[in-house]
């Protein structure tokens, strides 16, 4: 890598800490210094040495890791413009631009797609990186001499083309015939384990071509602006409604990390809140043997106990990962609560405490809930009408004085009838009542929901990501 000019040196950092700080990772003057010591320090001939360097400086989890590299790499590119390996031997460019219509033959793609099976059979990382860039540069490209502004590179475009997926059969069949099976019977096993690793092989070029598209874009628009809009979030920014499958497997890892942090700070209000509000009559009184000069305040002293809590979650349609979170971090938190229960609806209420405590695989839990309680009536959508009614009518003893209820869900009630009454009922029996909203407050009053109604109820609350909900779990649950 070409060592930049000391300026440009000193504004790719400071663009660098811009954009990790815009992704919600702390970095203060004394990391960007110690960044910029270590920069002083490894130089540029090593661009791997000084990507640790700087992960070192500058990161306090491993969780940020993947943050810190999508944007390390467009602010510090291995390269510019097209690859060199690109130029050298650019990708023949078929004399109809348009892609192929269905059926018919695409030499340039059947040609990449041969390199590609071949380089990923043998586990060639070099000609992995380089196939990226010449699957960017032959399919990637979109608005080519349009309007100024519009054109760019889509990794998405560029996959779809080149579907890596389909790979997996002929891959598989090259490394069993290279490796062969000593023992028929071993076959499935093996075959079984060659796939996945064939998966984590083709994932990883998906990644290469990814970073090799953000690139190209970054050249265009500019590294600050691609590191805010293409740069994947940490696993606590990942907003509940939109996460996928193995973002919501990230979260759930997460789960007991981010429960140790809680009970941390739960743990010191209990112990600041034990000392209870200062008492003027003891303190003036006391104050006298001093000169006026209160300098030993008395306090009220209190003993707090530790609070009940009770969860009523939505657990249906995208509301499932957001309520499916929460439950797993509550329960990882039990011991901070003298009683925790979770109740979980979808039309109906059920208590699913014993499901949280004895399950054993996080990942299935909304499944196990839906097919084991009885959430739901003779239909299978949302009535939180129905579903709150409910817990007032029969799991009203689970809320008493020293209750805090958090109720999740996005409160969309397929315009059913929203009975704030049931809430009114629950409010007026309880400690306290929250309710945590999966959705931004500008969408409340859209649609079907009724969170607005149950709004001038109770406390609700806009809860995107875990980050949000670590802070409203700390800041509003009572000690």
């Amino acid at each position: 890598m070409t060592a930049p000019a000391p300026a440009d040196t000193a504004a790719r950092l400071t663009g660098l800490v811009r954009a990790l700080r815009g992704h919600g990772l702390r970095i203060g003057p004394a990391e960007t210094v110690d960044a910029a010591a270590v920069l002083d320090v490894l130089g540029f001939a090593d661009r791997e040495q000084m990507r640790a360097g700087l992960a070192a400086a500058l990161l306090r989890s491993d969780g940020q890791r993947a943050v810190f590299d999508a944007t390390f790499d467009l602010f510090f590119p291995l390269g510019v413009g097209t690859p060199e390996a690109v130029r050298a031997e650019p990708p023949p460019v078929p004399d109809d631009p348009e892609p192929p219509r269905f059926g018919r033959p695409d030499p340039l793609r059947d040609a990449l797609r041969e390199r590609l099976a071949a380089a990923l059979a043998a586990d060639d990382r070099a000609a992995q990186a380089r196939l990226a860039g010449e699957v960017v540069e032959a399919f990637g490209r979109y608005g080519a001499g349009s309007t100024p502004g519009s054109d760019g590179w889509s990794a998405q475009q560029a996959l779809g083309r080149l579907s890596p997926e389909t790979l997996l059969a002929r891959i598989l069949a090259a490394l069993r015939e290279r490796h062969g099976t000593a023992d028929p019977s071993d076959r499935d096993l093996s075959d079984r384990v060659l796939a996945d690793e064939i998966r984590r092989r083709i994932r990883d070029f998906r990644a290469l071509v990814s970073g090799e598209a953000r690139r190209r874009v970054a050249e265009l628009r500019g590294p600050e602006r691609i590191a805010e809009r293409a740069v994947a979030p940490t696993a606590d920014r990942i907003d509940f409604l939109y996460a996928g499958r193995d973002q919501l497997a990230e979260l759930r890892r997460t789960v007991h990390p981010l429960a140790r942090k809680l009970a941390t700070r739960l743990a010191a209000r209990r112990r600041r809140a034990a000392r209870g509000q200062i008492d003027l009559r003891r303190t003036l009184r006391r104050s006298l043997t001093t000169g006026g000069v209160p300098l030993r305040p008395a306090y009220r002293l209190r003993r707090p106990a530790r609070p009940e809590l009770v969860l009523l979650c939505d657990v249906s349609g995208s509301v499932a990962g957001f309520a499916d979170f929460t439950m797993l971090l509550v329960q990882a938190m039990r011991e901070q609560f003298s009683k925790v229960r979770v109740f979980a609806f979808v039309n109906r209420t059920a208590e699913v405490t014993d499901l949280l405590r004895h399950g054993d695989d996080p990942a299935r839990l909304a499944a196990r809930i839906l097919a084991e309680a009885k959430v739901m009536g003779y239909h299978g959508n949302s009535d939180y009408g129905s579903a709150l009614g409910d817990f007032a009518e029969h799991h009203l003893d689970a809320v008493g004085p020293r209750t805090c209820v958090l109720v999740l869900g996005d409160a969309r009630n397929n315009h059913r009838d929203p009975n704030p009454d049931a809430l009114r009922r629950i409010a007026a029996r309880a400690r306290r009542v929250f309710w945590l909203n999966p959705e931004q407050p500008a969408l409340w009053p859209t649609g079907d929901s009724a969170a607005l109604t149950y709004a001038g109820v109770v406390e609700m609350h806009p809860c995107r990501n875990a980050h949000r909900l670590g802070e409203l779990i700390t800041r509003l649950l009572p000690v």
